[in-house]
């Protein structure tokens, strides 16, 4: 019972992630929202939706280890797994533009979390300090490329606008339907996140396991599972940039926003086993991340494989410890 309630919570998670998706990007098409706004709100945030409930979910229920688990776990997943499975795909070009400055935000997030982690407890203070953070770096993304699209369109904005056509294919939805997949999705995502999360519970205490450990390894990588759709859609089109960024905002996201959240609503007390391992983990992906991007603008196949085995050794020492 406990093997169906985990297969169908991610099911769920990846079933209502898409529709959440897909529905809330069509009803803003609708509505005359333009696809630059889109890409850098409703995908980048919906594809980070199942993170965000998890880690409330955990938090609520006394599970702190699998609510800050979640978020450096995921943030590792996506760099090291993700990341990794789509340059051995296709090599993953990196848009310079962009990267300038996503990439800064990018380390100075993971610089934060290390800040917040350090203390032992992620409060209500730093949550609000990251939601304020990420509310500032939307408008300031969203300003900067409204301005270079003035004269022409910029690199940073046209791989925004390419990741919606990825993840929501433009197709005539009526309103209804696309009000529909919205509440489907984010009915889906609160049943697939509770589902997940239970049963990850049940799995750390049958396995003898911690919660932090169960949270940075079943639920992160079961919560990454849009970003891991979005990223083989992208480099299945051959739009590898597309690839990229998503996972470049994820990771931003799931610190300003999930941990941001999620805090404020109730302080998390972080184990100390994320402080003595996980967070640098999550920090040495970031700058091989950074190191793979500012040598040669691009992820080529062996650097995927590279971040697989690397991914590969992080489970078998989470699995040994």
């Amino acid at each position: 019972m406990l093997i169906v309630e985990l297969v169908v919570g991610l099911a769920l998670l990846l079933g209502g992630g898409e529709a959440l998706v897909r529905g809330s990007v069509a009803v803003a098409g609708r509505f005359g929202v333009s696809p630059l706004v889109i890409g850098l709100t409703l995908v980048g945030f919906g594809t980070s939706t199942p993170e965000l409930v998890a880690s409330l979910q955990a938090a609520l229920l006394g599970s702190p280890g699998i609510a800050i688990g979640n978020v450096i776990g995921s943030n590792i997943a996506n760099i090291l797994l993700i990341l990794g499975l789509s340059a051995v795909i296709l090599p993953l070009a990196i848009g310079r533009e962009a990267f300038r400055r996503d990439g800064v935000v990018l380390i100075v997030a993971a610089g934060l979390l290390l800040a917040a982690v350090l203390t032992g407890e992620l409060s209500r203070w730093a949550g609000a300090v990251f939601v304020l953070l990420l509310l500032a770096y939307t408008l300031y993304a969203f300003w900067s490329e409204r301005a270079a699209r003035s004269d022409a369109a910029s690199a940073a904005a046209e791989v925004h606008i390419a990741g919606v056509d990825v993840v929501a294919p433009a197709k005539t939805l009526s309103l209804a339907v696309a009000l529909g997949l919205t509440g489907g999705g984010i009915a889906a995502v609160l049943v697939g996140a509770d589902l997940l999360v239970q049963s990850a519970i049940e799995v750390a205490r049958m396995l003898n396991l911690s919660e932090a450990v169960v949270g940075l390894t079943l639920v992160a990588v079961g919560t990454s599972l849009p970003e891991l759709a979005t990223s083989i859609m992208a480099v299945a089109r051959r739009q590898s940039d597309v690839a990229f960024g998503n996972i470049v905002g994820s990771n931003i996201f799931n610190v300003l926003g999930i941990a941001g959240v999620t805090a404020l609503v109730k302080p998390i007390p972080v184990p100390q086993e994320i402080v003595r391992f996980d967070i640098w983990v999550m920090l040495a992906a970031s700058a091989l991340l950074i190191l793979f991007a500012v040598t040669g603008w691009r992820i080529d196949r062996r650097g995927g494989a590279f971040f697989l085995l690397a991914y590969v050794a992080y489970l078998g020492v989470q699995v040994a410890a």
